[in-house]
């Protein structure tokens, strides 16, 4: 039986936060687009709602349930629950295979028709994806669908709204009103001017060697890293003073700067004002190809680790344009993940991954590009679960 052609079909994401803000931003924007774009009923469930104000201003993190730019957010306390068939959504995903609750599970299983059950796996640019993307699984009496963010054409694709390049380019085309939005975080003109570097990674991240490189640059470096992030060589940076948000520091041709966590449209505004973004995890990091910038993704540390597999496997798609490999982007991304065996310094590495600026920039605006001819994710999910009734 195919899904209401009279109207929208509703959906549910369950998302349990892992990594802090990834795993909820992803699942924030998902569900703002299907409503948003695609007139989709949405229904958030949250197991983190404290992670989820820090990006989503506004929630009210006591409450059960409650609307956000007209998605409902639900706070998902536990496995307990009884559900009945009218509670479930006619497309259920669970992100990154979390384990929706049972009860919710046997409404399903006696809903007429079943719903479109999907698991939302994370993003990897490994080859294997191709192969199972779209695969399924008899589950409970039903079938669940495995569907894959990816960077091919056999893949979902990435997150992108409609129209966001229309946004980031009348936005980039304002200086005056780039240098207003800089402006609001305490940015000065001489920091605008400056080579300006957004910061977003995870604790382990060489930091403060990468801050003892800025400090000896040719050129003024101005860092914006949001409150809490690297906070261990911020507050080293700071010499004792309190690293919060508004605060800043120089040293040298450095200055750091805090900013305070904003919400994810204003995330993407920081994006397209900087001239490099580092950026940690999924969310970020696919905003970050959006934003056409020269980027260095910190991948989520894995046991074993295995993130450095899923890193070169990137890597080998990314960091190579009709030149060949861009040695120094493949060289600071490995380093700054500690994925290489032997890494020069980065006094040596930022200075050339700094020289290749020109041809990286012009890279990430060819791989956009390209990227954009995948189609966006969520329009290919809402077409892959009609395709599956």
């Amino acid at each position: 039986m195919p899904l209401p052609t009279d109207r929208a079909p509703s959906l549910a994401i369950f998302c349990k936060v892992v990594d802090n803000y990834g795993d909820i931003g992803i699942c924030w924007r998902l569900a703002r687009q299907l409503h948003g774009e695609h007139g989709v009923a949405v229904t958030l469930w949250v197991d983190d709602l404290p992670s989820f104000l820090r990006i989503c201003p506004g929630i009210d993190v006591t409450a059960d349930a409650q609307q956000a730019c007209g998605v409902t957010v639900r706070h998902w306390r536990g496995q307990d629950g009884a559900f009945a068939p009218a509670d479930v959504a006619d497309i259920v995903i669970e992100f990154f295979a979390c384990d929706i609750p049972p009860g919710y599970i046997a409404a399903m299983a006696q809903r007429a028709p079943h719903p479109v059950w999907l698991n939302l796996e994370g993003l990897t640019a490994e080859e294997w994806v191709e192969g199972c993307h779209a695969l399924t699984s008899p589950r409970h009496g039903m079938i669940k669908h495995f569907f894959f963010p990816g960077f091919t054409d056999k893949t979902g694709g990435l997150l992108r709204e409609a129209a966001l390049d229309e946004k980031r380019l009348a936005f980039q085309a304002d200086a005056a009103g780039m240098a207003a939005f800089l402006g609001q975080f305490g940015v000065t003109p001489a920091e605008v001017g400056a080579l300006k570097v957004s910061l977003f990674c995870y604790p382990h991240a060489p930091v403060a060697e990468l801050f003892a490189a800025w400090q000896a640059a040719s050129e003024p470096v101005a860092c914006l890293v949001p409150e809490g992030v690297a906070f261990d060589a911020v507050q080293a940076f700071f010499d004792g003073d309190a690293a919060v948000a508004g605060a800043a520091r120089t040293r040298g041709a450095l200055t750091v700067r805090v900013l305070p966590f904003v919400p994810q449209d204003d995330y993407d505004r920081l994006l397209w004002a900087c001239d490099v973004n580092f950026v940690r995890g999924e969310d970020s990091f696919v905003r970050a190809q959006w934003a056409g910038k020269p980027f260095i993704w910190h991948i989520y540390p894995q046991d074993e680790n295995l993130h450095h597999v899923k890193l070169r496997a990137f890597l080998q798609r990314y960091a190579v344009d009709a030149a060949g490999p861009v040695a120094s982007l493949v060289q600071a991304a490995l380093a700054w993940n500690g994925a290489a065996a032997e890494a020069p310094a980065w006094n040596v590495l930022w200075p050339a991954w700094q020289a290749d600026l020109p041809r990286i920039g012009a890279h990430a605006q060819d791989w956009q590009r390209r990227m954009r001819l995948n189609g966006d994710l969520a329009s290919n999910l809402l077409a892959f679960a009609s395709a599956t009734r």
